[in-house]
């Protein structure tokens, strides 16, 4: 996995700016908390990871980032929308010289070690690999070549996501590769499910 690298986005940690679809059940501070657990267990899970990490904040770098994370590289997303803050991260990894560049976010408590490591196993031979999300998005998504195009008229935020997604990658002849599909944790029913005994993807 020579010249690889993971992208995480990672929203900073402040009381009422993470999870406010959840918080708006269970209140901002527990929000946080669920937050903060989330984080945590995607890191652990990265740990392993032969690759190069960069850990890209929403707002900013929090102070003592380099002790807590170590082996990190750090930095600030830039753009307006998700799609144009995704793909300045793509574009800047890209320009260091990575030939696969796979980025997750820290909301999927499914995600393990095994699944990245198979998403970089897929783009040694195909364009695109992707991990769809049970709510029509994506929980991961990598490249061996920057696409911009992956990135542009989606619907961000929508149950079609990944459909548009897949149009785009369509558009202009890519092929990919697909991981098993996970959900994320976005509200009080996602969070009330993943905690579950009986949820068969958490068996």
């Amino acid at each position: 996995m020579n010249h690889a690298a993971l992208l995480i986005f990672q929203k900073n940690a402040v009381l009422g700016k993470v999870k406010t679809r959840l918080g708006a059940s269970i209140g901002d501070k527990k929000a946080l908390e669920v937050y903060e657990w989330l984080t945590d267990y995607t890191h652990q899970q990265v740990r392993g990871l032969k690759v190069d990490k960069f850990l890209f904040y929403s707002d900013f770098i929090p102070s003592g980032s380099d002790q807590n994370l170590e082996g990190y590289n750090f930095e600030v997303q830039s753009g307006e929308s998700l799609g144009e803050r995704m793909s300045n991260a793509f574009a800047f990894l890209f320009a260091k010289g990575y030939k696969s560049v796979v980025i997750i976010g820290t909301d999927c408590p499914y995600l393990k070690t095994e699944d990245l490591n198979k998403a970089f196993m897929h783009l040694s031979d195909t364009d695109l690999v992707i991990g769809p999300a049970k709510d029509g998005g994506y929980y991961l998504i990598g490249m061996r070549q920057f696409f911009p195009e992956i990135f542009k008229n989606i619907p961000w935020s929508t149950v079609r996501v990944l459909e548009h997604t897949l149009n785009q990658a369509d558009s202009i002849g890519l092929d990919y590769e697909f991981l098993k599909i996970l959900s994320d944790i976005d509200t009080l029913e996602d969070w009330q499910q993943f905690q579950s005994p009986t949820n068969s993807i958490y068996e």
